[in-house]
């Protein structure tokens, strides 16, 4: 995945299930750990999006699992920021891959997200303008 935020992440034994490979609901966790520190890496955390009143969500996620996990298992997560793209100018995705150490895809996650706003509880008109104003490198968020 080109132009995409990467973050390696080493599976641990309690992260696996009854057949010894990393559980389903904790490929999400590693998706949702990967697009943090993505926004990390911009310079935003997510105070500085809560002291904005705003809050990020995700509105969809699809899960495409390609290779069993096991402990002990280094992978990357990428995650690659796609504004303009959604059905509405309010919402992007996240476009995300699992590779193993080996090179091998082992999961494909493609969500929708967006930026909603705390107090009147709707979607920001355009989450650019926040993420632009926040971070400090918005380079990594393909802006």
């Amino acid at each position: 995945m080109t132009d995409a935020f990467t973050v390696s992440v080493v599976v641990r034994g309690y992260e696996t299930d009854s057949q010894g490979h990393l559980n389903s609901a904790v490929y999400m966790q590693y998706a949702e750990h990967g697009r943090w520190s993505g926004l990390e890496a911009a310079g935003i955390r997510q105070s500085d999006l809560l002291e904005q009143g705003v809050g990020l969500i995700v509105l969809e996620t699809n899960i495409k699992y390609l290779k069993e996990l096991r402990a002990g298992d280094e992978v990357t997560v990428s995650c690659r920021y796609v504004f303009g793209s959604g059905r509405t100018p309010k919402t992007f995705r996240f476009e995300q891959e699992i590779i193993a150490a080996d090179g091998t895809l082992a999961a494909e996650v493609s969500s929708a997200g967006g930026l909603l706003d705390l107090k009147e509880r709707h979607l920001v008109p355009d989450p650019r303008v926040y993420f632009r104003a926040l971070a400090s490198d918005p380079g990594v968020l393909g802006l």
